[in-house]
């Protein structure tokens, strides 16, 4: 089970390539040209892209070139009825794996993808879970196996090194500020200050002072000349969390701010160059709050130049048994106990929905960690006094979509590939494939 991209401008090649990816179990995307190629690869991780060549205006060879750019670790194999060593060693050079050409039999592409998707999971999935790639790009904090997780880190080790400015967007508690400090310290600013403000918790007046600084008697109570965290920041990164929470007025001073690399502090006329980059943070919906008039548009695009969207915990609960045991572990070093979770409560875990997100997860954890008397986390550890019913599964289809998610969690953690886990389970591999993709779980071995 891997995702696929097919791009080709033949409808007829397209489907009948589909049908059969689809037939031995993948999740298939088709792409009628290189134009929609590329634009469905910057809105979603695949496994593998298979595209044709010849394709128009922009060919197979734009497409790998823009594949390289934004997804790396993406594998890519080209097909070509042209089949010429030139293409052939130009689309290696940018990074496919291997070509084909046209015809071809259904076994010579099934030989061909199975050995670019082995590559593609042990190149991807399992360095960016080891230790050491942990620690070189400073991830401790970011724990998770999904595919959205692995894309976001891939994302940052391209982007971090360059200065170019960061959106980030996602719900309350998702980690907004850990892939912001990510970003900083894989960046060649990493020596130098990150600055962050929370634009919510200061009001308007004050935020102005805070950030551009302030001249002696600029207003009553400023008794003396002081620096701005901007100029704190000089030669680091900056920031803003819950950038929507500012006004236009005051937005259009930060647009000047960032586009001129030039400040002004309250009460002087004297420009005062800073260098800085900038990453924002919101967990608003910028284009509504555009339209609502709250956000200038011409800031949302200076903003938006790289953009990141952290998914809710809700949509992506593979990562919840990493994160339960990365907090265990975390909270029972701190405390001083040694502690492990009771029968049935990762199941518990696994069906509540986290409004509150990765953190609300950690409070839980925490306190259950707190609360337990004979090193045995408990639900009641976790939800006490009058919250008891607050992850109580409210349906028969919570009651079983928990049970099945924790088992097929299992097989797989037990078992080398899929068609083995599923034999475990008493299913057939289809079967565990569709209850995966219903239930949103990633397989960790990604071995078929």
């Amino acid at each position: 089970m891997a995702s696929i991209l097919i791009a080709d401008d033949q409808k007829n090649m397209r489907a009948s390539l589909a049908m059969m990816l689809r037939r031995a179990g993948h999740d298939v995307a088709e792409a009628r040209d290189g134009v929609d190629a590329c634009e469905a690869i910057d809105e979603e991780a695949y496994d593998l892209v298979i595209t044709d060549l010849r394709m128009g205006s922009v060919d197979g060879i734009d497409v790998l070139r823009h594949l390289r750019e934004n997804s790396p670790l993406t594998e890519a194999i080209v097909m070509t009825a042209y089949g010429t060593i030139e293409t052939a060693v130009e689309a290696m050079r940018l990074g496919a794996w291997d070509y084909i050409q046209k015809p071809f039999t259904e076994d010579e592409l099934q030989v061909k993808i199975a050995k670019a998707l082995e590559r593609r999971w042990l190149t991807g999935e399992v360095s960016l879970l080891t230790q050491e790639f942990k620690e070189r790009y400073k991830f401790e904090n970011i724990i998770g196996r999904s595919r959205s997780i692995r894309e976001i880190l891939t994302r940052i080790i391209k982007i971090a090194p360059t200065d170019t400015t960061v959106l980030i967007t996602g719900e309350s508690g998702t980690g907004k500020e850990l892939i912001a400090k990510a970003i900083h310290a894989n960046s060649k600013r990493s020596d130098r200050p990150f600055v962050p403000v929370n634009c919510a918790a200061i009001s308007e007046t004050l935020l102005e002072s805070e950030l551009f600084g302030h001249t002696r008697g600029a207003f009553t109570g400023a008794v003396s000349t002081r620096k701005g965290l901007f100029e704190e920041a000089d030669g680091g990164t900056f920031f803003f969390d819950e950038i929507a929470e500012t006004s236009p007025s005051f937005q259009a001073k930060l647009l000047r701010a960032i586009q001129e690399r030039e400040i002004r502090r309250v009460g002087d006329n004297r420009p005062i160059q800073v260098d800085m980059r900038c990453i924002a943070a919101t967990n608003q919906d910028l284009q509504q709050v555009i339209k609502e008039k709250r956000f200038r548009e011409d800031l949302y695009y200076r903003l938006n130049v790289a953009r990141f969207r952290i998914p809710p915990l809700r949509e992506r609960p593979e990562d919840i048994p990493l994160l339960v045991e990365h907090f265990v572990k975390q909270f029972s070093k701190k405390m001083g106990r040694t502690v492990k979770l009771a029968e049935s409560v990762m199941d518990r875990l696994m069906a509540y929905n986290y409004p509150g997100n990765v953190r609300e997860l950690e409070n839980l954890i925490e306190q259950g960690v707190a609360l337990t008397i004979d090193g045995e986390i408990r639900i009641g550890d976790l939800t006490p006094g009058e919250d008891t019913g607050m992850m109580e599964a409210q349906t028969l289809e919570d009651v079983v979509a928990a049970a099945e998610r924790q088992a097929i969690h299992v097989a797989l953690s037990q078992h080398e590939s899929t068609e083995k886990a599923a034999e475990s389970l008493g299913l057939s591999a289809t079967t565990l494939w569709r209850k995966m993709k219903k239930l949103k779980i990633d397989n960790p071995h990604r071995r078929r």
